[in-house]
């Protein structure tokens, strides 16, 4: 029995592979959202934006800024450039697009977008093997890219990659293992798990460039084990570069850290022979991007996770309105679990694989900015709220300088989120129905709006508790300045009673005139910096004196505090 069940299990695999429907056309998109941690310098040098100081690297860093279709010539402005443009809102439209030359013409930063893109052109493919023993799968890579926010301390790579033809199993196997910043574990034998076992990129004649080290078990661990903080898999690494990880010990003036989870937000678009061969199960697989199932005897994989898990799988992750045998794009049905966005459609449907006006170009341009407004916010705002609790980690207040620098750090989150709210915060995005709906999917599942208001709420408690704090010292201030000029009151009425002079020293020579200022004024000034230093105890002494409740000899004993060591 045992020689026979891998005789079993290879019939099973081999008739599940001749069984699957095939992806004539796979195209992926991921989204990695990272933070970028202030440049160290002077004071000129950190106001500079991070796009500037990549811009200012010139040949040392192969990141050039792209300017597209709206901020180029009019020539490479085509009608799925304009169907996108449409698809928003006019606010949606000035934070993606700016204001056009006219606006950009008229001086300052006003009329640009503030989003600045920048692209590297040397990567042109990219070699996986997702487990050990596979065959390799080479991937083109459309484009490689940089997104900038202005004011908002977040970079956010996009890299797009197709492929032709193929198997369903493998489509899965690559959407689910292809986006991992570095390795989740390793299994008893040092093999990573749930990541590529090989990733190559490529130049255009072939060349390796970067390779993954996911399998060499013992830099990661080294590496947490040192910085509390995990390792970017080198070819990650490579190609962030010059960005470089916070907590690399490699130099860079431009640092990043992690926002997110491990496994980067990701977008596909599979072109099938026949969508409705799809089982519920492979629905599932693709929608929460669970990797392929194992083969079983009789063909047919499980659910990924329990039954009562999925039950209401269709009405929480399902976009089906164009799931019909009917229409321009038959049968095509959109998954989105917020961390994905997956389109699936007819290969023979001109409509769905037209690049210029069908489901590929939405897919493309409408659908990814959805995807990626929803990803930016999430990673704004939680940047902020990672910037209060470094804030509050730095805070000594036993340290006046501490105290300063945490005032500014908190002040600084509460104006950026301000500037944030009004810029970059939008509940709706768009009037046209498919792009509403998948956006509401994708900020519902990512829980954008409790994030913002858990934000908003620890923003407001910090600058409320500022506000008491400055309210409270103040209060203090007043208080020691009642009780010095309380307690000068009587020096200034007892000496100056009817003009009277205790000293008659109106005709005296100038030096003795100049004598006695200097003691009188070194004597004032000594009395009334005392005066300063007992004033929290002489303000409890006048408290006690008018509270006709208090007897003589408490009111004393609270006076003869004043001097009594250690009574605070």
């Amino acid at each position: 029995m045992q020689q026979i069940t891998p005789t079993l299990e290879a019939a099973a695999q081999a008739a599940s592979a001749a069984t699957a429907p095939a992806v004539r056309h796979l195209r992926a998109t991921l989204l990695w959202p990272l933070r970028l941690m202030p440049t160290q310098g002077t004071l000129q040098q950190q106001r500079r934006s991070p796009w500037q100081v990549l811009k200012e690297m010139g040949d040392a860093s192969p990141w050039r800024e792209e300017f597209d279709e709206y901020t180029g010539s009019n020539e490479g402005f085509h009608e799925r450039h304009y169907n996108e443009f449409v698809s928003f809102l006019p606010y949606v439209q000035r934070f993606l697009y700016g204001e056009g030359r006219r606006g950009r013409e008229a001086g300052g930063t006003g009329g640009e977008s503030p989003m600045r893109v920048f692209r590297r052109r040397d990567i042109a493919a990219v070699r996986v093997v997702t487990r050990p023993g596979d065959a390799p799968v080479t991937l083109q890579v459309i484009h490689t890219d940089l997104y900038f926010f202005f004011d908002v301390d977040v970079v956010m790579l996009n890299m797009e990659v197709g492929v032709d033809d193929l198997s369903l199993p493998q489509a899965q196997e690559v959407l689910y293992r292809f986006g991992r910043a570095y390795p989740g574990g390793w299994d008893a034998q040092g093999a990573a798990l749930h990541c590529m076992a090989s990733v190559e990129w490529l130049d255009a004649s072939g060349r390796v460039f970067a390779s993954s080290d996911a399998q060499q078990r013992d830099l990661f661990l080294a590496h947490v084990a040192e910085h509390r903080a995990p390792r970017i898999a080198a070819h990650w690494a490579w190609l962030m570069q010059p960005l470089v990880s916070d907590h690399s010990g490699e130099p860079g003036a431009l640092r990043f850290r992690q926002l997110e989870y491990y496994r980067m937000p990701l977008m596909a678009y599979l072109a099938l022979d026949d969508p409705r061969r799809l089982s519920r199960s492979d629905f599932i697989r693709l929608a929460l991007v669970t990797g392929a199932s194992e083969p079983a005897v009789g063909g047919g994989g499980p659910l990924p996770f329990a039954e009562e898990h999925l039950e209401d799988f269709e009405q929480r992750f399902c976009y089906d309105r164009f799931w019909v045998n009917a229409g321009s794009a038959p049968n095509t049905r959109y998954l989105c679990s917020g961390r994905s966005l997956v389109v699936i459609g007819a290969a023979d449907s001109e409509f769905f694989c037209c690049r210029d006006r069908g489901v590929l170009a939405q897919f493309r341009h409408q659908h990814f900015l959805v995807f990626l407004i929803a990803h930016f916010q999430k990673a704004a705002l939680l940047m902020f709220s990672d910037r209060l609790v470094e804030a509050l980690r730095r805070l000594d207040v036993h340290d006046v300088a501490s105290v300063k620098v945490f005032k500014r750090a908190i002040r600084a989150s509460f104006e950026g989120f301000l500037r944030f709210t009004h810029r970059y915060w939008f509940h709706e995005i768009s009037e046209q129905a498919q792009v509403r709906a998948l956006s509401h999917l994708c900020t519902t599942h990512l829980a954008l709006d409790p994030l913002y208001d858990e934000v908003k709420e620890r923003i407001a408690d910090m600058n409320t508790y500022l506000d008491a704090d400055s309210l409270r010292r103040q209060a203090n201030t007043v208080v020691r300045l009642t009780v010095v000029t309380l307690f000068g009151l009587i020096g200034t009425v007892t000496t100056g009673f009817l003009g009277m002079n205790l000293l008659a020293e109106a005709d005296a020579p100038l030096w003795r005139k100049l004598l006695w200022f200097g003691v009188v004024g070194a004597f004032t000034t000594w009395l009334t910096f005392y005066t300063m230093i007992k004033s929290k105890r002489l303000s409890d002494f006048i408290d006690a004196l008018s509270d006709e409740r208090h007897s003589l000899r408490t009111r004393l004993a609270v006076l003869a505090r004043v001097w009594k060591p250690g009574a605070d």
